[in-house]
């Protein structure tokens, strides 16, 4: 039995009948509203925007647009790449032509966008109630396209985004980087501000620390254990060669948890 549309809805928790779905072209621009269209090049912003804006024709649009809008992009005829779950937040301004809706990326399918694609057997419609799409099959699931290194005076990353650089294909890059070093780190809990100074070194490069992190959301750590990881933000503050004397990192790491004040008033006990 081919895989369907709908058995990737369900299995991250979307009923279809929640759902509708959205095959936007591109097209320069539309005459019947006179506004300007998508292009190759448009931005994540501006595809947000442009789904916000919607006929305000009932025949076109429905009154009451369902919670969560499934976006693609067209590929092909009759095919559709995923771009993003929206949710729909309800509708904030209107005039005769068009309708405005307050939308924002909903966090589901994420592993999945601009990698899944289904079959659109109706080429002519733009819009789909997601019960009807829900039948179409998925035509496949690409590899997701590597995202490069940004270099470790540049790594900010909450505990989210920790967890994907530690587990998905797209980060391997990062991991190689990250593996290669020794190093001082800073986990600030966004909440309050507090920070954590820690270090990675002798056998233990700053990949494998921070693996720890992603599974346990406290890495052993005493003082974060009591704490909600989600709200945690990592970053280096300082890297060095495997080679690197132990003297060396100790005397660092030391250094930032001074100069940072969190054994006085951050996260450290010592």
């Amino acid at each position: 039995m081919p895989l369907t549309f709908e058995t990737i809805l369900r299995d991250s928790g979307i009923h279809p009948a929640d759902t509708q779905a959205i095959r936007h072209v591109f097209v320069e621009y539309h005459e019947d509203s006179g506004e300007s269209g998508l292009s190759i090049d448009s931005t994540d912003q501006e595809i947000l925007d442009y789904t916000a804006r919607q006929s305000a024709d009932p025949r076109r649009f429905p009154l009451a647009p369902p919670r969560y809008w499934v976006v693609f992009m067209r590929e092909g005829g009759t095919q559709a790449r995923l771009w993003k779950v929206l949710e729909n937040r309800g509708q904030v301004s209107a005039n005769s032509v068009l309708r405005y809706f307050d939308l924002a990326p909903s966090g589901l399918l994420t592993d999945l966008e601009r990698r899944l694609v289904i079959g659109w057997k109706s080429p002519r419609a733009w819009r789909l109630n997601g019960t009807t799409a829900g039948r179409y099959p998925v035509i496949g699931i690409a590899d997701a396209e590597p995202i490069p290194f940004p270099g470790f005076d540049r790594l900010i990353l909450d505990y989210a985004e920790l967890q994907a650089v530690m587990s998905e294909q797209r980060f391997a890059s990062w991991r190689t980087a990250l593996a290669s070093v020794m190093g001082i780190y800073a986990i600030t809990d966004m909440r309050d501000g507090r920070q954590y100074v820690g270090k990675a070194d002798g056998a233990q490069n700053i990949c494998q620390r921070w693996s720890e992190y992603a599974v346990t959301g406290h890495g052993g750590n005493i003082e974060l254990k009591s704490l909600t990881p989600s709200t945690f933000r990592f970053s280096l503050l300082r890297v060095f060669d495997p080679s690197t004397p132990a003297s060396v990192v100790d005397a660092a790491e030391s250094h930032f948890k001074e100069a940072l004040g969190t054994r006085k008033y951050g996260l450290n006990r010592n």
